[in-house]
């Protein structure tokens, strides 16, 4: 910092009060932030739309939810752009924009359990529900961790030592984030190598799975290609922040826009924009047209109460063509994700 002014006690940049006081050292680019809030209300419109166009319930909510908290990310660094000393821009641009890419990796997890279905459980480790548990309690650890964290630092109004605990549990948080990433890339990987290694021993696939014709379309391989995007564009971006954030509040890595923009924001950016144009209900049909509730009753009852030989001639006579045994369909009591 250039002057003797501290940061708490600034409201506003004055001869006194330097732009270079402020906790980043630069007005926000107005045009590149203006950029960004659109691309991800646009992302958030298209998401909304998609997931009830194609019924992806869990991923549609997963993504809504980065898309948004995102986009008010960057109203609050529109806000430091016109003073950036605001306190209401910083809490809420440190609050979303570490908690946004969250929300996003939690789309990327969900895919897994279907992936494992559709080229098959008998490569897994887990079996496939498990995926969705394990991925998605490892992030709500994370997301909390990040919450409390950003909203200790953005409230601690120049209380050094709770900015400083803020911070603290904040990497915490995305340190917890670069974790569950890894182990997702670890168990996906050992997945498939144990495909790829059945199959070059010529192990018996089972040629039965619903998926298997699909899995040869350029959609689905543009779609896991997104995935293995967007996964990689998250994981940069923690490793970024992490590394910015462990300097310390103000300091020269964290005051470099250009570095913010090219490994935070376009990282985001890209991951949001790839699982939004290769849309599981567009390019991956197992994670789309779930069962509804109500057919799913009606499947239930038949199954228990009439004769094998009827339930089957009712269920493969309708429109949907439902495989009971291969459906993707929730048993009594399972949380069904999508």
């Amino acid at each position: 910092m250039s002057s003797n002014a501290n940061v708490y006690t600034c409201d506003a940049v004055t001869p006194i009060c330097l732009i270079q006081d402020s906790t980043y050292g630069y007005f926000p680019s107005l045009p590149a932030n203006v950029f960004f809030l659109a691309l991800f209300i646009i992302l958030l419109i298209a998401q909304l739309y998609l997931g009830i166009r194609y019924r992806t319930w869990t991923f549609a909510f997963a993504l809504s939810c980065g898309c948004l908290v995102e986009a008010v990310g960057y109203v609050g660094r529109l806000m430091l752009h016109h003073n950036p000393f605001s306190n209401n821009g910083f809490t809420m641009q440190i609050c979303c924009l570490i908690m946004g890419p969250a929300w996003l990796a939690m789309g990327i997890y969900l895919t897994l359990k279907h992936l494992v279905k559709a080229f098959g459980p008998q490569y897994s480790y887990l079996k496939p529900k498990y995926y969705t548990w394990l991925f998605i309690c490892g992030d709500c650890v994370s997301l909390s961790l990040q919450a409390a964290g950003g909203g200790l630092s953005a409230g601690a109004n120049g209380n050094y030592d709770q900015l400083s605990i803020g911070s603290n549990i904040a990497i915490a948080g995305i340190i917890m984030q670069v974790v569950t990433l890894t182990i997702f890339a670890l168990l996906a990987g050992l997945f498939f190598l144990r495909r790829y290694l059945a199959l070059r021993n010529r192990a018996p696939e089972n040629e039965e799975t619903p998926a298997n014709p699909q899995l040869q379309t350029m959609r689905f391989k543009l779609f896991v290609g997104a995935v293995v995007l967007a996964f990689l564009t998250i994981l940069t971006r923690c490793v970024y922040r992490i590394a910015e954030m462990m300097g310390g509040w103000g300091n020269p890595f964290m005051q470099d826009q250009t570095e913010f923009i090219a490994l935070d924001s376009v990282m985001c950016s890209v991951a949001a924009v790839a699982l939004t144009v290769f849309h599981p209900g567009i390019c991956f049909p197992q994670m789309a047209e779930p069962i509804s509730f109500g057919q799913r009753k009606l499947f239930t009852t038949l199954e228990e109460n009439r004769p094998a030989d009827t339930a089957s001639h009712i269920l493969s006579s309708s429109s949907d063509d439902v495989d009971l045994e291969k459906a993707d369909v929730a048993k009594p009591g399972e949380l069904y994700f999508r």
